[in-house]
C-alpha cells in the first residue's frame, strides 16, 4: 500500500478558533510531554492525515493518568481551496469506536 505524501499547506488545524484554543487546553490537562504542543502540530497533522484518520492518540505513556486519551477532529475542506483540509477540533475520549 503506497501512502500519499501531503503538502505541509494541504492539511492544517483551524488554529485560530475557540475549538483549537479547547484542543490546547484538552491536551496539556492529560499530557506529560515535555515538547510544547506547538512543535508537534506538524507531526500530529501529518500522522491522522497518512492514516486516513479524523483522531490521534496520546498514548498512556504519556498520559498524567496512565491512560490512553483520544482528540476527535472534524475534517472540513477549505473555503479559499478545496485542496486544503482543515481539521476542527470536536472532544477528548478515553474510547474510540475506529480502533
Amino acid at each position: 500500500m503506497r501512502t500519499r505524501k501531503f503538502k505541509q499547506n494541504e492539511i492544517q488545524f483551524d488554529y485560530f478558533s475557540a475549538n483549537f484554543h479547547q484542543f490546547e487546553e484538552d491536551f496539556y490537562k492529560f499530557s506529560t510531554l515535555d515538547t510544547p504542543l506547538t512543535f508537534i502540530t506538524d507531526d500530529i497533522l501529518l500522522s491522522m492525515a497518512n492514516a486516513q484518520k479524523n483522531y490521534f492518540k496520546l498514548n498512556e505513556k504519556n498520559a498524567v493518568d496512565s491512560q490512553d486519551h483520544y482528540y476527535i477532529f472534524k475534517i472540513r475542506t477549505s473555503n479559499e481551496s478545496k485542496q486544503i483540509r482543515v481539521y476542527e477540533y470536536v472532544k477528548h475520549t478515553l474510547t474510540i469506536d475506529d480502533k
